[in-house]
């Protein structure tokens, strides 16, 4: 199947499985010159989920219930996306990193435990490179330390080749409108250029501290099985969890209440 209708496939399907019930209304943080929104439930350590580029902290809705009943799980909004304000230039990860420890610091988080999708998880990989003690464990799906040509080659059909639904599914997370839709594909089409910022080294990525449990699917459009084994070969504390016929975000369906329970068991102190 094509790569693009592969990925409207997916992206609908993670709509649909969205309950009817809604995060709490975001709150702002101010933080490098950008309004980042957050929200928080339960009681606990401090958990901080990231959505990946074009969604929003919704996507985590399926999950709360049962994270919220171990952590305070904290969702962040990306610049640009949801209701997290507008910014200028490209989206580069260091920002977004740079977002993420400034979020910690607004909220007096030393450290924190955490799960990103996709770029939500490549913004934690360059969080915990830069500061290492402040991630404690994370769980990162369907993310990559540098874009592959497979990747590079959807970034260049966007926004010309998006199909309707997926134009919806940006939509549908956009608290702004056409406006905030068309930024967000226009620096999803500029990745295709990106070099530097997402490419990072072993050498950087053998400085994570954090326990890391890096889930992917054998069917990512974006990334193939390669990359998060070159994570699990960096990482120094990894674990690697290759979902059989997952797709780039592996986390619906039938995948949704093994996830759940992998992340907790992974997440909770290790056994001695």
């Amino acid at each position: 199947m094509n790569p693009t209708r592969r990925l409207c496939s997916l992206l609908l399907a993670s709509l649909c499985l969205l309950p009817t019930m809604a995060l709490c209304a975001p709150q702002l943080a101010r933080v490098n010159g950008v309004d980042i929104a957050w929200t928080d439930a339960g009681s606990g350590e401090p958990l901080v989920l990231i959505h990946g580029f074009g969604d929003c902290a919704s996507v985590w809705t399926p999950f709360i219930p049962g994270l919220s009943k171990q952590y305070r799980v904290i969702t962040m909004e990306l610049r640009g996306h949801g209701s997290s304000g507008e910014f200028e230039g490209p989206f580069l990860f260091e920002d977004s990193a740079g977002d993420l420890l400034g979020l910690l610091d607004h909220l007096g988080l030393e450290h924190v435990k955490a799960m990103g999708i996709s770029a939500g998880g490549m913004t934690l990989l360059h969080a915990a490179a830069r500061q290492p003690e402040r991630i404690e464990a994370m769980a990162v799906i369907g993310a990559a330390h540098h874009f592959p040509e497979q990747a590079r080659q959807i970034m260049r059909g966007t926004p010309g080749n998006l199909p309707p639904p997926v134009r919806a599914f940006f939509d549908a997370c956009a608290t702004r409108g056409p406006a905030q839709v068309d930024g967000l594909l226009k620096r999803f089409h500029d990745f295709k250029d990106n070099d530097e910022d997402i490419g990072m080294s072993a050498q950087e990525l053998a400085r994570i501290q954090a326990r890391t449990l890096i889930v992917h699917g054998d069917r990512d459009e974006f990334f193939p099985v390669g990359i998060p084994v070159e994570l699990y070969t960096a990482i120094p504390d990894a674990e690697l969890w290759i979902v059989p016929g997952g797709d780039h975000v592996p986390l619906f369906d039938q995948n949704a209440r093994p996830f759940e329970d992998a992340a907790l068991r992974f997440l909770a102190d290790p056994v001695e």
